[in-house]
């Protein structure tokens, strides 16, 4: 990684305390619009405990992918079940 990035990537973080306490000072304020709120928690849930995992359906020729046999799975992954 260039020595640049790491510096600025150093510096960023040695400003995560007061990012935090900011964050949290606009969602805990009654008096901030409700969307500074709401994207204050969020800032704040996502770097606690990570975004929401997104679920994401497949389908192969309108078959679900999640009712198919791991055989069937791995020849459409083998190119074959033309």
């Amino acid at each position: 990684m260039a020595k640049t990035l790491t510096n600025i990537r150093a510096l960023a973080r040695s400003h995560s305390a007061k990012a935090v306490r900011t964050l949290a000072g606009i969602m805990n304020e009654d008096r901030a619009p409700a969307a500074a709120r709401v994207s204050a928690a969020i800032a704040l849930l996502d770097r606690g405990w990570g975004k929401s995992k997104r679920a994401v359906e497949m389908d192969w020729r309108g078959e679900p992918m999640n009712e198919m046999t791991d055989e069937e799975l791995m020849a459409i992954a083998a190119g074959g079940t033309d």
